[in-house]
Parts: structure tokens; sequence; C-alpha cells
């Protein structure tokens, strides 16, 4: 629709309406006509500026044509004109877009060739090392540590090598354990397999920690008061039972969110100690006070920035080690409680940790179902061992058996695979069935049981034969265990309950 000035009889650019005659009007025409006049140029009536409305018309009419532009050759010639410009419009847009695109598939080439040379000259420098620490291992020497790829940070002097006392107790200890395992037997009176297949449920300890949020998370068994038994939980708080009395001697609080580890420290001559983690991202100790018989605070260990995923207490008993989902793990002093190493960023976080029965390797599992051996003098990679052809899991458990020939770990989110660390390969993969899920893997003393908890409760296998001896199903799902002295016994938590399997009294 076309507004017309009632003044002029065109277009107007600026119109205005007239609320009280109705007629549009050129703004800048009337408003000369109101000043020399001062009425409606049409009706004759008194007509003031004010009276004057604005006509806003969205999107604003194109001016008229000229009269020489309405021909029929002028209107061809006009339209072949745009069309002509539209066409080298167009054709330039075509020019960038190539332009752009031949940019962009270089970049994508470059990028593609530059992540295939990172990846070769990883696995090259991983296989340097394996290869270095199996020939040190070989000839008895050192092997230096690695230090072709840590990061200049703050950390960077964490990763550096192990203070000369911390090495030497290491290397001493290793001496003697790896020479006295290839002499020891099983102990006179060590469960048999028949023993085992007789277990049954002969102890439970019910309503232990908080019922809100409930649950057992994790359990430690004194070697040296065996009646004696550690728990973590949900509700953050450590308990210290005694089975004998069916008490607690002591409720250990100063974690902020649930306990994920627990262990005892117990050497002779020093005062026991015990250990937690937590998914707070610290590590507490606290030690008998024999005076008051109480376990008081000692330390706070506040290494780690993420999650702490293992606690294992070395075999020369004045070490700590730490795994964390910082990517990390670390070893502390169990008397100065100082940090003594720890390792550089690895590029997957870090879900569990065990250390091997001589002190010298530490395991630590991921959520790509990748585990990795370092060595614990050096902080050097010794071995990385994965499934082949295995659907993405966590390795939120691994177990050294005490012989140091195996590792136990799932290789599936419903399997465990026996590592031989000889070769290394897997040498056996245990099927536990479709439904199931791994909370934790350990083997005995004797390694010659290697028990397997789950959703389904708890299940004892023989190493070598593989026989399944028992199955632990009345507690439902078991999260944490332990075996007893002389494997007479069984721990599990269940729940909020700790039950011990053992043969019938």
């Amino acid at each position: 629709m076309s507004f017309f000035c009632a003044i002029s009889g065109e277009p107007p650019q600026d119109p205005v309406v007239s609320n009280k005659s109705g007629h549009v009007y050129e703004r800048r025409l009337i408003l000369k006509y109101i000043n020399e006049n001062g009425t409606d140029p049409i009706t004759g009536d008194k007509l003031e500026e004010s009276d004057l409305v604005s006509v806003k018309a969205n999107p604003k009419a194109a001016p008229p044509r000229p009269p020489n532009a309405t021909s029929i050759p002028v209107l061809l010639q006009t339209l072949q004109n745009e069309w002509d410009a539209t066409m080298l419009e167009t054709f330039a847009l075509r020019q960038q877009y190539n332009s752009l695109r031949q940019e962009l598939s270089y970049a994508l080439y470059a990028q593609d060739a530059a992540q295939r040379v990172v990846a070769r000259l990883i696995k090259e420098r991983d296989a340097a090392r394996e290869a270095l620490s199996n020939v040190a291992a070989t000839m008895n020497v050192e092997a230096p540590a690695a230090t072709g790829d840590v990061e200049m940070s703050e950390s960077a002097q964490d990763a550096g090598g192990l203070p000369a006392d911390t090495l030497k107790q290491i290397d001493e200890t290793h001496q003697k354990l790896s020479a006295a395992r290839k002499k020891r037997k099983v102990p006179e009176g060590y469960a048999t397999a028949a023993d085992i297949k007789g277990y049954t449920n002969k102890h439970t300890i019910p309503s232990l920690h908080s019922p809100s949020p409930a649950g057992i998370t994790s359990l430690a068994v004194s070697t040296a008061n065996p009646s004696q038994f550690l728990t973590g939980g949900n509700d953050k708080v450590v308990q210290l039972y005694d089975r004998s009395t069916d008490k607690v001697l002591a409720q250990l609080k100063g974690h902020t969110k649930k306990v994920t580890h627990v262990a005892f420290r117990e050497r002779e001559g020093d005062p026991t100690l015990v250990l937690s983690a937590s998914a707070d991202k610290i590590a507490k100790v606290w030690a008998h006070d024999e005076a008051s018989g109480e376990y008081i605070p000692k330390a706070t260990i506040r290494t780690h920035k993420g999650d702490i995923t293992g606690l294992r207490v070395h075999p020369t008993s004045t070490l700590l080690a730490l795994g964390s989902a910082d990517r990390t793990w670390s070893l502390h002093d169990l008397n100065t409680f100082n940090q003594v190493f720890r390792s550089p960023e690895s590029e997957e976080a870090f879900t569990s940790l065990d250390v091997h029965p001589d002190g010298t390797l530490v395991a630590v599992g991921t959520p790509g179902g990748l585990i990795q051996v370092f060595d614990i003098r050096t902080g050097a990679l010794a071995a990385s061992l994965q499934p082949e052809g295995a659907a993405p899991f966590t390795v939120n458990t691994l177990s050294f058996s005490e012989n140091g020939y195996h590792l136990a770990a799932p290789d599936s989110l419903s399997s465990v695979a026996v590592w031989d660390l000889r070769k290394p390969k897997i040498s056996k993969s245990l099927a536990l069935g479709d439904v199931s899920k791994v909370n934790r893997v350990a083997y005995d003393a004797s390694a010659g049981f290697l028990g397997v908890a789950g959703n389904e409760g708890l299940r004892i296998f023989a190493h070598k034969t593989w026989e399944e001896l028992a199955r632990f199903e009345e507690g439902g799902e078991v999260a944490d265990f332990v075996f007893g002295a002389q494997g007479r016994e069984i721990w599990g938590a269940t729940g909020r309950e700790v039950r011990v399997w053992g043969a019938a009294e």
C-alpha cells in the first residue's frame, strides 16, 4: 500500500497524518504551510504541529523509479545488470570457499601427521625404557631415572630420584625377601583347597558405620591381633573393631568424603599405625598411644589433587604408596610422614594401585583398561599390560601374587585376568558371567588362592587349576575382603556387615 502527499501528490519520504482531517502529507511541506497559514490545506480547519502523527513504515518503501526507467528496454537492461552483479559475487564466493577448503584440508593433514609422529615417538620411548629396565634388572644394576618428558613445573622436582637411605632400604628388603621367597614353602597347617570348599559363614558383625550414607567400602585385618579389624565407610569414618569383645575400639574421623582404603602398619618396635585414604584427596595417619590405648592423629597427607584410589604399605614397613586420580603415584616416609617421591603425570588417571611383594615394583590401573608397572626405585616404566581387543573398562583393583610372578586384575567388565609377569602375557582369564561386576581381587599369602569380590558375592579360585573352590553369596555384594591368618578365615564387607567365613566350629 502506498501513501501520497495531499499537497505534492508524490509518495512522501517522511509521511505524517493529520489527526483532524486524516490526510497524509510530506512533513517538510505541511510544516511550511502551517507556519505560514496555521490551517489544514485541504479542509481549512485550524491545524498545529502537535496535530500531526508520524507514519512509521517497516520496511521503508523504496522511492519510485524515475519515469524514464519505467520503459521495457530500460527494465530489461536493469535486470541484466543485476544478474551480472549477482553472478560476479557468486563467483568470488566460490573462489573463497575453495581456498578455505584447501587450507582446512592441509591443516587436518598436518595435525594427523603430527599425532602419528608423536604416537610413534611415545611408543619408541616406552619400549626403550622397558628394555633399559629389563637389562638393568638382569645385570642387577640401577637403571637411570627417566627425565625426557618431565613437565617443567612445580611438580618436576617431585619426580626426582629417591633419597639414598630410602633406596638402600628398598634394595635390602628386595634382596632379603626375594632370596627367602625362592626357598619358602607353604607353611604347615595352612588351609588347603579341600578346607576352603567347606567354609561357611561362621560369624557376622552387623550394623557397622552410619546407616546414612550406608555401606562399608574397605576392610583390613590386623596381623598382630587377628581379632581386630579396620573398616572404612561411605559415612567418612574409619572404625576399629574388636571381634573378640564385639566392641568398637575407635571411631576415627577427619575425612570429608567416603573412605576408599584402610590399612594397618604393624612393625615390631614401632607403634601401630592406622592408615586411610579417601575421595577427599587426602590420606590420614593415626598412631596407637600405649599410655592411653587410643589412636591419635599423626599426619594428614595432602600431596595429591585428585581422589586417592590406591593405598599400600611397602614391604619395608617404612614407606606408604598412594595412587591418585590426578595421574600420579607417590611414596611417603612413615617415620617422618614426608613425601620422598612423586611420579610425573601420566596420560591417564590412576584407578588402583598395588606394590610387588619384593618392594621394587608398583602397578597402577587406569580407566582405559591399561595396567602400568613402574620400577619403584627409579620411577621408570617397566611394563605396560593391556588385554587385546577388549571393550573399554576400568581397572579398579589389582593384586600381585605373593610369589611375585603373577598379577591379577580385571580384563573386562565381567572377567578377571591373571598376568604372568615373566612373559608378560595373560596366562588365564576367568569369566564371571555377563552381569558380574568386579569390586576387589586379592591373592592369599601362599599365592595358592585368588579371591574375586563383586556384586554377586565372593568367589575363591585355586591358582593353576582355576577350580572355583567356594562361592559366598548370602551377604549380597562384597565390597572388599581379606584372607585371614593361615588362610583359615576369609573376611568380607557386605553392606554394613563384616562376615567371617571359615570351617564350621
